[in-house]
């Protein structure tokens, strides 16, 4: 479990162990901060998760956000935040449809789910991980020779052949990327997902892609088709023999939990990213 909170510490950068090192009652030197946590990184958990911090970011100023704070401590303090809120709620409001929401009863598996200290890291990851989302050109060997191919992240069918294009053993990295986009669309972005489908012929060369056999229920349900076709290239990464088990487990965590992580995600949107202008996501499309 340590080797997440270690890694989330090794990418902080001087200004979030500053704000960091402010936090609570006894204020501490950033150099002496660092190696605190260096020696001890679970203890940035109590330092991440103090009210106080949230409020000294999300509530102290117009913007909302603290000049040369990265992306990596904001995204931990919303998502620490967002368990603390799931910790006392009593339902939460379900994403059924495009502008819909219900109240769902079921909290229980969501806390189950962020309260596991590896998956809230992976989530936290992730999300840092679209601030900037990846676009360009490659070139692809065709029947009729080379051919430049653009692609988009959040382009699933063009990122998906780029993907298959690739030999085999270099797959896996984008299989990953593949299951995290579907996780994206369904989670920070469901109401612009769902009234953007992709056209059927799309989804069924995206089916064929993932290893996904379509009987026609899924067609229906495009977020589920989605969440169907995430799972299957988290699975395949996972599956992939070229890398090492500490890679492994991270993406078999997403492929056993995508509906959790997307519920997650759906809450965490709805609460904090449209609340408060904290210019981390922009709409896409």
């Amino acid at each position: 479990m340590l080797q997440y909170p270690l890694l989330f510490v090794q990418r902080l950068s001087d200004h979030d162990l500053e704000l960091l090192a402010n936090v609570g009652d006894a204020p501490s030197e950033v150099s002496e901060l660092r190696r605190r946590l260096t020696r001890d990184p679970a203890a940035v958990e109590p330092l991440i998760a103090h009210p106080e911090l949230f409020e000294m970011l999300f509530r102290g100023s117009e913007t909302g956000l603290s000049t040369g704070l990265t992306p990596l401590l904001a995204f931990a303090v919303l998502v620490h935040r967002a368990a603390r809120d799931l910790a006392s709620a009593s339902y939460v409001s379900e994403w059924v449809g495009a502008g819909e929401r219900l109240p769902v009863f079921d909290v229980n598996t969501l806390r189950e789910f962020i309260d596991d200290i590896p998956r809230r890291y992976l989530i936290i990851e992730f999300l840092t991980s679209f601030t900037r989302v990846s676009s360009g050109s490659v070139w692809v060997r065709t029947e009729r020779g080379y051919r430049r191919r653009r692609y988009s992240e959040l382009d699933p069918v063009g990122l998906a052949e780029m993907v298959e294009a690739l030999p085999r053993e270099q797959r896996a990295p984008g299989y990953r990327r593949l299951g995290d986009v579907a996780l994206f669309l369904t989670g920070v972005f469901p109401d612009h997902t769902a009234r953007h489908p992709l056209s059927p012929m799309s989804r069924a060369r995206l089916a064929t892609f993932a290893g996904v056999r379509d009987d026609g229920g899924l067609e229906r349900d495009y977020l589920r088709f989605l969440e169907v076709v995430g799972t299957s290239w988290y699975h395949r990464a996972a599956a992939t023999p070229f890398l090492s088990p500490v890679v492994n487990q991270p993406l078999e965590e997403m492929a056993a939990n995508f509906t959790q992580a997307r519920r997650f995600l759906n809450y965490l949107t709805d609460r904090y990213f449209h609340s408060f202008d904290t210019a981390l996501m922009n709409p896409v499309g």
